[in-house]
């Protein structure tokens, strides 16, 4: 019999894993679910399986934060443990954080067989450290489930063997699916002080090393969103390592002084996804709010060099600007007088990739 240990660590693996362990529990497959850790505070964490009606891991590694070295070791042996004595048949891994390649890098060292769910992305970025990670945790796997057609073609040039690939669609947007109408609940712009009769916006996140780990590129992005907040109040959910290095190089006072911005903690699932959902437009580094504000139709600006995700921009409403105040500003210009990019439709995003992924899972 099948014994499956799906293994999360940070807040995209939450949103990403809950449908499949939906699918697991409804085929009745043994499985177990490991949290390293990695993210463990109350709003980076514990908010989001309570929003997406995640059980309780059977097991939590409490790995905290630490340098890119030391947590991917620590979560390596504390997994190397629980491998040993559970003996899975199938280890999934979501994503590309640390937690995902140390589970990867655990379980292939034992023979165990290896699930990547959103594999085959490719910024060709290594300055990224979630490109290594992509790359290194592919390289091992045994079954690579793409999100996109891109996936599947990076990963035939790099050479892995076509039976290993599989294009199964986006289990981000399967979350969506499920959990729209219960956004549409939520009570958090009455609770960040916005018009309950509605109020134009924009939703803005930062948190890539790229952005904010320079002092120059964290200064460029303070600037652009003083640029943003003379136009459209900015709701900015702020990541801790962000704040961390705004903090760090005494940027604190300049955002305070800005009077249209509602600079808020992490905002959970549900509250942010109502957030987006009718948000005038997203300025983001991360990959996840490309996906979701393709498939909601907002616009979306992505204040990065690259994406990883291309079918966002060639199908989605995702524009690369860079980290380029002009740039960023000009786009919106061009949102906010109705020119904004239409999206279309991206294969295979319509709610049912966890099914795909359990029922070909549950065939090996």
């Amino acid at each position: 019999m099948q014994k499956v240990i799906s293994v999360v660590g940070a807040r995209p693996n939450f949103i990403k894993i809950s449908p499949i362990l939906e699918e697991l529990d409804k085929r009745k497959i043994n499985n177990i679910l490991v949290h390293t850790g990695q993210h463990y505070s109350s709003n980076m964490s514990d908010n989001f399986f309570k929003d997406l009606k995640i059980r309780q891991p059977e097991i939590n590694l409490n790995a905290g934060s630490s340098n890119h070295a030391r947590q991917t070791a620590e979560i390596m042996i504390g997994l190397e443990d629980v491998f040993i004595k559970e003996k899975p048949s199938i280890v999934i891994v979501v994503g590309d954080v640390n937690s995902t390649l140390a589970a990867a890098i655990t379980a292939s060292k034992l023979g165990i067989k290896i699930a990547h769910v959103e594999a085959g992305l490719r910024s060709f970025d290594f300055g990224m450290p979630e490109e290594i990670n992509r790359a290194l945790t592919d390289r091992i796997s045994d079954y690579l489930f793409c999100t996109e057609k891109s996936g599947v073609e990076n990963l035939k040039k790099e050479g892995v063997n076509a039976k290993k690939i599989f294009l199964v669609g986006n289990v981000m947007i399967d979350s969506i699916v499920k959990n729209i109408k219960k956004a549409g609940h939520s009570k958090i712009i009455e609770e960040l002080g916005l018009k309950k009769t509605g109020e134009n916006y924009c939703v803005l996140t930062a948190h890539r090393p790229e952005n904010v780990d320079s002092e120059k590129n964290l200064k460029v992005l303070i600037d652009i969103i003083d640029g943003l907040q003379k136009i459209i109040k900015v709701i900015c959910s702020v990541h801790p390592r962000t704040m961390e290095k705004i903090k760090e190089y005494g940027m604190e006072g300049k955002l305070k002084k800005m009077k249209n911005i509602v600079a808020s903690e992490p905002i959970g699932y549900l509250d942010f996804l109502f957030l987006t959902k009718n948000a005038k437009f997203a300025v983001t580094d991360s990959g996840g709010l490309q996906e979701e504000t393709s498939y909601l139709k907002i616009p979306c600006l992505t204040i990065r060099k690259n994406t990883e995700r291309p079918a966002t921009v060639e199908k989605g409403t995702n524009i690369v600007t860079g980290l380029d105040k002009k740039r960023v500003l000009e786009e919106v210009g061009r949102i906010l007088k109705g020119n904004a990019k239409k999206g279309g439709r991206i294969d295979l995003w319509d709610g049912k990739a966890a099914e795909r992924i359990v029922k070909i899972i549950e065939s090996v």
